[in-house]
């Protein structure tokens, strides 16, 4: 059996004051176009299909579309659960109905936990479908009082399928957690996926799976395989934060032989613009091409740059975030116990020689550093006059 594994499309996805829609639209596409040449038996969507509850206008009616396409005139089965950005309810809708079209949703959890049987030449293969589901919900449904974090809930879950098993079909398991080979923090988060819990109750151990010839997860937006190659995550179709800027993004395709075992190969999907970090001189950056990729730049000018955004937009039309290395140093050596920045060493008449320069493209004359250098006086003096009039004497008296 062939299946298309993907997961995190997070349709509505809003970065930097930013609606993703139409990137989205584009890759997801593409994906389309792989699913009507290669005919998979089964396309997974691993939760996540939405970015949030209430999902904008937009992002409804491209999902619909989408659906409609892969499920109705491919005749191809989707497999989707809900992740924990999306609203259980919203997808568990007309669930029932829709199962006859092809596609299966399992938006809320139930028990037993909703299967969906496919056959192949070999014979049946069982899709359990996982939503996101908090653990006290699990612990409810379930009667278990030792259901106290996403591990064991998942524990709580897997037993009660395996359970049911069918020895003589193959199991497939469609989750949306934060599996780790031990239950243990892993670095593979990126900024644009939500914290499950506050600390390591989040994390779910990937024992849990054993027994399943397939497990095909979302909620971690890198494309990995998590202790075996069996768990795999098909990571997200687009980049969603400057953190996710080297991940190659994409669906895996899987190949499922009759006695279980499992072929897995990841492949790209190519945006319509790149999510990449900049760094350099404005005047430099000036001078580039003009680009329309998701970039944040990184300015190396020591002094202050005036109306940062507008110039580099100039070049980079799509930019989403500007901000100064120098200034980011200064945060760095507060956090560290530093008391002083770049910016903060040098003296009065050089940070503004260095201001004017950039402002009009040209240093300042003779006489304009001389006027200068007189208001530089006068207001230290001024701040000279102030400061002993607040001094406190001896006695401890604060002097008027």
């Amino acid at each position: 059996m062939k299946i298309l594994h993907t997961a995190d499309w997070h349709l509505g996805k809003l970065v930097q004051g930013v609606y993703m829609t139409e990137d989205q639209r584009f890759v997801l596409e593409k994906l389309l176009g792989v699913i009507e040449t290669e005919r998979p038996d089964a396309v997974i969507i691993a939760g996540d299909l939405y970015d949030r509850a209430v999902p904008p206008t937009e992002a409804v009616q491209l999902l619909d579309e989408l659906l409609e396409r892969i499920v109705l005139r491919l005749q191809v089965p989707v497999l989707a659960i809900a992740g924990n950005h999306d609203s259980p309810a919203r997808l568990n809708f007309a669930n029932r109905i829709m199962r006859a079209s092809g596609l299966h949703m399992a938006g809320e959890l139930t028990l037993p936990v909703q299967t969906a049987r496919l056959q192949d030449e070999f014979g049946p293969v069982d899709f359990h479908l996982v939503p996101y589901t908090e653990p006290g919900i699990v612990r409810f449904m379930t009667g278990d009082e030792s259901v106290r974090s996403h591990h064991d809930a998942m524990r709580a879950i897997t037993d009660r399928i395996r359970e049911e098993m069918d020895p003589a079909a193959r199991h497939v398991l469609v989750g949306h957690a934060f599996v780790t080979p031990h239950g243990e923090a892993e670095p593979n988060t990126s900024d644009s996926e939500r914290p499950l819990t506050i600390g390591g109750a989040e994390h779910v151990s990937a024992a849990h799976f054993d027994g399943f010839h397939y497990t095909a997860l979302g909620h971690l937006h890198q494309a990995h395989f998590v202790g075996r190659e069996h768990v795999q995550y098909a990571g997200s179709p687009l980049k969603y934060s400057i953190s996710e800027e080297h991940h190659k993004k994409g669906y895996l395709m899987v190949e499922l032989d009759a006695e279980g075992k499992v072929s897995v190969e990841k492949r790209e999907l190519l945006p319509r613009r790149d999510m990449r970090a900049v760094e350099g001189f404005i005047a430099d950056l000036e001078r580039h091409p003009v680009n329309e990729d998701y970039v944040f730049v990184r300015l190396l000018d020591q002094a202050a740059v005036t109306s940062p955004m507008e110039r580099i937009r100039a070049v980079y039309p799509n930019a989403m975030h500007v901000e100064r290395k120098p200034e980011l140093e200064q945060l760095a050596g507060i956090r560290e116990g530093g008391s002083t920045s770049v910016r903060a060493k040098m003296d009065g008449l050089s940070l503004f020689k260095a201001f004017y320069e950039d402002v009009t493209g040209s240093p300042p004359s003779s006489d304009t550093e001389r006027l200068l250098m007189e208001t530089l006086r006068e207001i230290a003096l001024e701040e000279g006059e102030r400061h002993e009039a607040h001094q406190t004497d001896d006695d401890g008296v604060r002097a008027v």
